[in-house]
């Protein structure tokens, strides 16, 4: 029988001085590493100490090389060069983020990771290590200041929160037996934050990232008289009830995160709530409060917080002015905190990050187990250590290592980073401390095919002043018309206080013909209209890129050319590419615009006139709609929706109607909305009452009119 010879074993393959320096090598590999993150811009904390710890290395193997005697000349020359060339490489990394200098310094590299990094690496290429260096004790956190002294001469506390702590001066004592120290765990030698972001950037195969949420309860003991919850709103509240107090909320927008939240609130009784948010949804969230918990106050913070109630249940905030109610907050034992956009607090370095995790640490330090919600459609932008400040917001881990509670779900698992399995489990360990990810398509049969969502935005600065000043003199000046007529004529028996509303309609009728000849000029209902949409511009821009963000593209509606301007600016600043779609375009540029829009992935915003790209147009590779300014006619606004909303839509859509409160845009969105229910009862053959026929401009200006009368 024939034999073959024996195949020739393959030579491994390695750099021909490993041999004398086995440690180059594993810092060349890392520095590579390091170096396609810096080129994408994803430096994020783990990376930053492996720049921190490979420097401190070749420095170290720089000293060695040249003191060993046993190399030959040639052979130091050239792991020297190695070396060099492994440095050059740190060397373009920190002139690319001058940040990563000051990690040079000579005491920078003594925090828990670097040891455990450096101490693994070396293991790694074979080095023997002295006892002391094998074992790495943590080093016990000092808990930061809720005020920074940078900030204590901002502090400002309101009047009403004055009253409150007189009121109260004691908080109730939380008397529930904590563990003061962390029991030692089979990991605790083991540096596991890059495993765990690892453990996200291969996605495990796929899985979901949600975690495993009780069934629906067969009945809905939650909503209020009217409204309901849906299914997956219904599931994570049904966690909540379960006793789960921490999640990373990330529905994708128009699936009901906030109402999730203020409902979750009112299960966990966890009250005081502080909702960080940003400014142009702190009015949105107000009214969800009291829609979804009438029984509960909730209170906006502006400015220095003047007008607040201090004894509301839930207090509203925007990240801008945190800064300045740090302290106050910090005191009023709050037992709750929700954090709307979360990845607004990504970078750590940021004095707003910091002001929220200052806050969070307060309450985790006050209260035992307080109702911790970070809300998100895009927890990651960059990279997935975007992870990093929401993981420590929610106190699952402390930015150097997991926290207690995950710690304990990764020591179960019986693995190591070394092992293959560890990441797969990891991953599923921290979905299930709380994340929860449901996307449109998943419940869909839980959606309307089309929702309309009003989102109110405050105008606080100057200009809105202003245009409410307009308001109440235009008021004024229907309302001495009225007057002059009723003095003129004669009561005719009115009682006292009740208004004659035949000449209501001839007052305002007669304003909106002089309105309609002066056009632009004066102030008149379409000029504040107007003034109104110039307003919002920015705000409703800022959203519209929020919202592009997590769920991709997104149609933006604007009835004026600045405010279309207003809006392309801020997309341009930020990073966002858009096509424009307006009246002036050619028939070929127009097309071109629309073509980009659906087949190029990288254009994110239709930027659209509600006249000139209301009607005739397929924007269906949107489902998101953002309408700035409203349109003085439900059809009008109907026409723009379903741009979006058309045959071949395979999602539910939502349009985001931006809407000016306390202006005379809140009484315009309310007479659309009649408009619209008018329609579908005319066509179903019901009766057409008399203020039917009336427009929306006429309606408008007789309920600034009663307004002005005290009606």
């Amino acid at each position: 029988m024939p034999t073959s010879a024996p195949a020739a074993p393959r030579r491994r393959k390695t750099s021909r001085r490993d041999d004398e320096a086995p440690l180059i090598p594993i810092l060349a590999r890392k520095v590579r590493e390091i170096e396609a993150k810096a080129q994408r811009g994803k430096l994020g904390p783990t990376n930053r100490v492996k720049f921190q710890v490979i420097a401190f290395l070749v420095r170290e193997e720089r000293a060695r090389v040249k003191a060993d005697d046993a190399l030959a000349d040639a052979a130091r020359a050239e792991l020297l060069k190695r070396l060099d060339g492994v440095a050059t490489i740190l060397a373009k990394t920190a002139a690319r983020d001058t940040s990563l200098i000051q990690l040079l310094e000579a005491d920078q590299a003594t925090s828990p990771v670097a040891k455990r990094m450096r101490r693994d690496w070396l293991l790694e290429s074979g080095a023997e290590l002295a006892p002391e260096e094998l074992i790495i004790a943590d080093i016990a956190p000092v808990q930061a200041p809720v005020v920074p002294a940078a900030l204590a001469e901002k502090q400002v506390t309101p009047p009403s929160v004055e009253s409150r702590q007189l009121a109260n001066p004691f908080l109730a004592p939380d008397l529930t037996p904590r563990q003061t120290t962390a029991p030692r765990r089979r990991l605790d030698g083991w540096e596991l934050m890059g495993p765990l972001y690892k453990a996200f950037e291969t996605g495990a195969g796929g899985a979901s990232a949600t975690m495993e949420l009780p069934p629906v309860p067969e009945y809905d003991h939650i909503s209020p008289k009217g409204l309901e919850v849906m299914v997956h709103q219904s599931r994570l509240l049904e966690s909540v009830r379960a006793g789960h107090r921490s999640f990373l909320l990330a529905d994708e927008p128009g699936l009901g995160k906030t109402a999730q939240s203020v409902l979750a609130a009112s299960l966990a009784d966890a009250y005081p709530l502080l909702v960080v948010v940003p400014n142009v949804v702190k009015m949105n969230w107000a009214r969800e409060v009291e829609r979804w918990t009438p029984q509960r106050r909730a209170t906006v913070i502006q400015g220095d917080g003047v007008d607040i109630d201090a004894f509301a249940d839930v207090f509203i905030v925007n990240y801008e002015i945190l800064d300045r109610h740090l302290s106050w907050l910090g005191s009023i034992g709050l037992k709750g905190m929700v954090v709307d956009e979360a990845h607004f607090i990504k970078n750590l370095t940021s004095q707003r990050s910091q002001n929220v995790l200052a806050l969070a640490s307060r309450i985790r330090e006050r209260t035992r187990d307080p109702l911790m919600m970070a809300l998100t459609g895009t927890p990651l932008i960059n990279d997935v250590e975007d992870f990093d400040a929401i993981w420590r917001f929610l106190g699952w881990t402390t930015g150097d290592k997991p926290g207690n509670e995950l710690m304990e779900k990764l020591d179960a698992t019986g693995l190591t980073p070394a092992d293959k399995a560890f990441y797969g489990e990891a991953r599923d360990a921290v979905i299930s401390m709380g994340i929860v990810r449901r996307k449109k398509k998943d419940v869909a049969a839980d959606l309307p095919d089309k929702l309309i969502a009003d989102l109110p935005v405050q105008l606080d600065d100057e200009f809105g002043r202003s245009i409410r000043q307009a308001e109440r003199e235009l008021g004024e000046r229907m309302a001495a018309k009225y007057r002059r007529i009723i003095e003129a004529r004669g009561d005719r028996g009115l009682a006292a206080g009740e208004i004659d509303d035949d000449i209501v309609r001839l007052v305002a009728t007669g304003e909106l013909e002089e309105s309609k000849a002066a056009g632009t000029g004066g102030d008149n209902v379409f000029t504040m209209v107007r003034k109104i949409g110039q307003a919002k511009a920015v705000l409703a821009a800022d959203y519209a890129a929020q919202l592009q963000r997590s769920v991709g593209k997104v149609v933006f509606f604007a009835k004026h050319i600045d405010v279309m301007d207003q809006a392309e600016a801020h997309f341009a600043a930020s990073g966002i590419r858009y096509v424009s779609i307006r009246g002036d375009q050619t028939t070929p540029a127009r097309q071109q615009a629309i073509d980009d829009f659906n087949g190029d992935e990288g254009v994110g915003i239709a930027v659209c006139s509600l006249t000139a790209a209301g009607v005739g147009l397929n924007l269906q590779a949107a489902s998101n709609v953002v309408l700035a300014e409203l349109s003085w006619t439900a059809a009008e606004q109907t026409q723009a929706i379903d741009r979006v909303h058309r045959i071949g839509q395979d999602e539910p859509v939502t349009a985001w109607r931006i809407i000016a409160a306390h202006t005379i845009d809140t009484k315009i969105a309310e007479l659309i909305d009649q408009k619209q229910g008018l329609a579908a009862r005319a066509l179903d053959g019901e009766a057409v009452d008399e203020a039917a026929s009336e427009s929306v401009q006429l309606a408008a200006l007789m309920h600034l009119l009663r307004e002005a009368l005290g009606a």
